[in-house]
């Protein structure tokens, strides 16, 4: 029995990835989300984590926000920001962690503002702890 659905990440200027897969795990303003083949229609918006792309080989990448629609066993994430996490090396990685506490220290956030940039820099720093 196939277990698989079809995966897309779309950015503005190209396709990011387009392939089956069988479980993706989303960061989504509700918590964490794993899609599996026949999940029921979902629509919601992406937070900063890592989207766990589970299909022959395991993808991770790391987003800042988007869009998630599930429908028919098409995930569609739309998102301006995903990145391999494999393509983030320590430099990188530093620059996002040291904008997201400049940003943070802004007395003028919202508090929307402020819970993404916390996951945010949350996100960061595990993955320089996990990867460096």
């Amino acid at each position: 029995m196939n277990e698989k659905y079809s995966v897309e990440i779309i950015s503005p200027d190209k396709t990011i990835l387009k392939e089956d897969a069988t479980e993706v795990v989303i960061p989504s303003f509700e918590g964490e989300i794993g899609i599996l083949k026949d999940h029921i229609p979902l629509i919601t918006f992406l937070r900063p984590g890592l989207i766990k792309i589970n299909s022959d080989s395991k993808k991770i990448f790391f987003v800042e926000e988007g869009t998630v629609e599930f429908v028919e066993n098409k995930l569609l994430i739309l998102t301006s920001t995903a990145k391999f996490l494999t393509d983030l090396d320590k430099n990188i990685l530093d620059e996002l962690i040291n904008g997201a506490v400049k940003d943070l220290s802004n007395t003028n956030l919202t508090d929307k503002d402020k819970y993404l940039l916390t996951h945010k820099l949350e996100t960061l720093k595990n993955i320089n702890l996990k990867t460096f």
